[in-house]
């Protein structure tokens, strides 16, 4: 009985380094804009990085993010620090698509932005129909709780290029095979389109990554992911998406909708999913 015990303990404790839990999360943060009279940035930046700390996020990219914001950020969230380039220059010059990353949890191992284009993506450009220069910022990470790799890949698609959008989604899936090989993936971004469009298809019917929608049965799903300050609120909708590979399973999804004041800290709402692997 004694030999049956410890094995059962054993199991248990062996299963328990297995399935690690992690909680990842996309969200637009807003940037930094002087025409947003009642929402300005230093109004409401604690209350983003209060969010992020109160829901223990561990991993997760933002969008629209300026170098003033993500300095902000990480003076609010010591434990963290970020990947990512500036669009407009690849240095600290315009929107990032930003990782954030607890650091006492993981360690980057290798790091990069490339911009979504049909001719280059290693300088600043504007790819096929798109408005405006678009990035995916990626990195290899290596969690000191078990040990694994995984590559986490942000991005901000463009809100006008139909091609673009698709053809994005297209590059992305090819970069993430080029940098990490067969190493887990997760994708997380405001993609600027809902889960009927044929970009958000391209990669939820892709074979390589699948939607954290989908995949778990407990969603709490109170409205829309894009708010407009609380004037565009819908029913229901997603523009902004968590992708995830095998073999990280999802144990919940949610769409946050925290407020301070009745203020929203940004304009669109965060997406949280809690996964395991």
């Amino acid at each position: 009985m004694r030999y049956l015990t410890l094995s059962l303990l054993a199991l248990l404790y062996s299963l328990n380094i297995v399935a690690q839990q992690f909680n990842v999360a996309t969200f637009n943060i807003r940037q930094k804009n002087n025409s947003d009279i009642g929402n300005m940035w230093d109004d409401r930046k604690n209350a983003v990085t209060n969010l992020i700390k109160f829901h223990e996020f561990d991993i997760f990219g933002i969008q629209e993010g300026f170098i003033e914001q993500l300095n902000d950020m990480q003076a609010n969230l010591p434990d963290f620090s970020y990947i990512g380039v500036g669009r407009d220059d690849g240095k600290q010059k315009g929107e990032y698509s930003a990782i954030f990353y607890n650091k006492n949890r993981y360690t980057v191992l290798n790091s990069g932005t490339f911009w979504l284009s049909e001719t280059d993506i290693t300088t600043p450009n504007k790819g096929w129909d798109a408005a405006l220069p678009r990035i995916c910022t990626w990195g290899i990470f290596k969690d000191r709780k078990n040990g694994k790799k995984f590559i986490f890949m942000n991005t901000h698609f463009d809100h006008i290029g139909v091609v673009a959008r698709k053809e994005s989604a297209k590059l992305i899936l090819q970069k993430a095979k080029e940098f990490a090989k067969d190493l887990p993936l997760i994708l997380t971004g405001d993609f600027n389109v809902n889960q009927q469009d044929e970009a958000y298809l391209t990669l939820a019917n892709s074979g390589v990554v699948q939607d954290v929608y989908n995949l778990t049965a407990f969603k709490y799903e109170p409205n829309s992911t894009f708010n407009g300050w609380g004037k565009t609120i819908k029913e229901s909708g997603l523009i902004d998406h968590i992708f995830v590979t095998k073999p990280f399973k999802v144990r919940k999804f949610g769409i946050l909708t925290d407020t301070y004041m009745g203020k929203f800290p940004s304009d669109h709402f965060p997406v949280f999913a809690e996964l395991l692997w």
